[in-house]
C-alpha cells in the first residue's frame, strides 16, 4: 500500500463499503503474518533451544562451585537464563511505552514495527556465534531479541482495533495466534530433522543447535516483509511536539489517562498476574524438562512441537467457546487448567517422556486460546485513538512486566537447587490472576471506555 493511500485512510480504519471490506480483509491477512514471522523466535529460541543451550554454555564457563560471575556478580549457572529473561523485560518496560506514544502521535506504526522486528531478527541470527564459554554473548543477544519482540508486539497489537470490528476481534485475534503456532510447528519439524540427523549432515550437536537458533532470526526477518507491505498507517491529528522529544511526557500523560479508566486498569492488573505465570512456564519449560526431568533435546523438541499443533486447535476452539460463553468465562476456565498443569508438573517423574507429552498436550490446548482471547478482550477496553499507547501497557503486562515470574523461578533455584520448587511457586500467579479477573465487570468496562458492547463478551 502506498504512502499516499495510507495518509488518506480513515482514522479508525473501519469502513463499510465492499471495496473497503476487501481491503480490511487484506490487512487482516497481512496482520496474521507477523505472528507467523515472530512466533518462531518464541518457539524455537525461547522455548526450546536457548534455555538448555545457554545453561550448558554457562555451566562450561562456571567455577568449581557452579557459579559464573557476570559483572562480578555470582550467579548460579542454572539461573542465568531466567535472570537474562528478567533483564530483557526491564529493558522492554523502558522502551515500550515511549514507542507506543510515538506511534500514536505520528500515526507511523510501520517504520517502528520494522525497526523493532529487524533488530530482534538480527540479534537472533547472531546466536549462531554462541559457542564455547560465550555465555555473556548469549545473555546479551537474548536480552536484545526478547526486548525487541516485546516492542514489536506493542505496534502489532495496536493494529487490531483498526482492522477488525468489535464482533470479529475474538476470531481475528485467534487466527493470528493460530498462524503463529502453525509456523512454530513447521519450523520445529525442520529443527527436529536437523538436530536428530546432525551427524548425517556432518554437524556437531552444538552446530545443529546454533543453526536452529540463527534460522529463527532469518525466518523472522523474511516473513516480516508481508505485514509491512499490507498494513496501512492512519493519519492522526498533528500534535504540538515531536514524538521523540515528548515520549516520556506522553508516557506520563498516558498513565494519568488510564486512571480515568479504572476498570481497564483492573483487567490489566489481572492479566499482568496470570500472564506472568504463562510466560514463565513457556520460557522455562525446556530448562525444567532437561535439568530436572532428565529429558533429552529430541524429547523436548517433539513435546513443544506437540504444543504447537494442539495450540492451533486450542486457539480456534477457545475462540468458538468464547462466542458461546463469553471471552471472560473462557479465560477463567483456562486458568483453572493452567493451575492443574503446574501441580501435575511438580509431581512429574523424571525420565518419563510419556507423562511429559501428556502435560505438553494440556498446555497446547489452553496456551493459544488464553492469550488470543486476552488480547481481543483488552481491545474492547481501549479508548479510541489510544490504541498504541494502551497496547504498550498491555504488552508490558504480556511480555514487558513478565519479569517477576522468571525472577522468582531463578531465585528459587538459586536458593534451593531444585527446579520442582521453582515450578510450583508459579501456581500463585494463576490463582491470584483468576480472582482478580473474576472481579472485573467486563461489559461495564467496555462501555466506560466508550466502545460498543458486543452481544457476548
Amino acid at each position: 500500500m502506498s504512502a499516499e493511500t495510507a495518509d488518506t485512510a480513515e482514522p479508525t480504519g473501519l469502513t463499510t463499503g465492499s471495496a473497503d471490506a476487501a481491503s480490511r480483509r487484506r490487512e487482516q491477512r497481512g496482520w496474521y503474518f507477523y505472528d507467523f514471522a515472530c512466533s518462531v523466535y518464541s518457539t524455537s529460541v525461547l522455548t526450546v533451544f536457548l534455555g538448555p543451550y545457554l545453561t550448558s554454555v554457562a555451566k562450561a564457563a562456571a567455577d568449581a562451585d557452579g557459579f559464573v560471575h557476570p559483572l562480578g556478580i555470582p550467579v548460579r549457572a542454572g539461573s542465568l537464563f531466567a535472570y537474562a529473561v528478567s533483564v530483557s523485560v526491564v529493558v522492554a518496560v523502558i522502551v515500550m511505552p515511549v514507542v507506543g506514544a510515538a506511534a500514536d502521535r505520528t500515526g507511523r506504526k510501520k517504520p517502528l514495527l520494522a525497526a523493532a522486528a529487524y533488530v530482534g531478527a538480527a540479534a537472533t541470527t547472531g546466536m549462531f556465534f554462541l559457542d564455547g564459554h560465550r555465555y555473556l554473548l548469549g545473555a546479551f543477544l537474548l536480552i536484545v531479541a526478547n526486548a525487541s519482540v516485546s516492542v514489536s508486539m506493542v505496534l502489532y497489537n495496536a493494529y487490531l482495533p483498526q482492522i477488525a470490528g468489535p464482533d470479529e476481534r475474538d476470531a481475528v485475534s485467534s487466527r493470528g495466534w493460530a498462524f503463529g503456532y502453525t509456523s512454530g510447528a513447521f519450523v520445529l519439524v525442520l529443527n527436529l530433522v536437523l538436530y536428530t540427523g546432525h551427524d548425517s549432515f556432518g554437524l556437531s550437536e552444538s552446530d545443529a543447535v546454533r543453526i536452529c537458533l540463527a534460522s529463527a532470526g532469518v525466518w523472522w526477518g523474511a516473513f516480516t516483509v508481508v505485514p509491512l507491505r499490507r498494513l496501512r498507517d492512519r493519519r492522526v491529528t498533528p500534535g504540538g511536539e515531536g514524538a521523540v522529544g515528548s515520549g516520556w511526557r506522553q508516557l506520563m500523560a498516558t498513565l494519568r489517562d488510564m486512571r480515568r479508566h479504572p476498570l481497564t486498569l483492573s483487567f490489566l492488573l489481572a492479566y499482568l498476574v496470570y500472564n506472568d505465570g504463562v510466560q514463565t512456564v513457556i520460557s522455562q519449560a525446556s530448562v525444567y524438562g532437561s535439568e530436572e526431568l532428565g529429558l533429552d533435546q529430541t524429547t523436548l523438541i517433539t513435546a513443544v512441537l506437540l504444543v504447537q499443533v494442539l495450540a492451533v486447535a486450542g486457539a480456534l476452539g477457545m475462540g468458538r467457546l468464547a462466542r458461546v460463553y463469553g471471552a471472560k468465562r473462557t479465560i477463567l476456565g483456562s486458568l483453572v487448567v493452567w493451575t492443574l498443569i503446574l501441580v501435575a508438573g511438580y509431581f512429574l517423574p523424571a525420565d518419563a517422556p510419556l507423562f511429559f507429552y501428556l502435560l505438553a498436550s494440556a498446555i497446547g490446548l489452553v496456551l493459544g486460546g488464553s492469550q488470543a482471547l486476552s488480547r481481543s478482550l483488552f481491545s474492547h477496553l481501549v479508548p479510541h485513538g489510544k490504541e498504541a499507547e494502551y497496547f504498550s501497557a498491555y504488552e508490558m503486562s504480556d511480555r514487558g512486566l513478565s519479569w517477576l515470574g522468571p525472577l522468582v523461578f531463578g531465585i528459587a533455584y538459586q536458593l534451593t537447587g531444585s527446579y520442582r520448587d521453582a515450578i510450583i511457586s508459579l501456581v500463585i500467579f494463576f490463582v491470584v490472576g483468576s480472582v482478580l479477573l473474576a472481579r472485573v465487570p467486563i461489559r461495564q468496562a467496555v462501555a466506560a471506555a466508550g466502545n460498543p458492547v458486543p452481544e457476548r463478551i
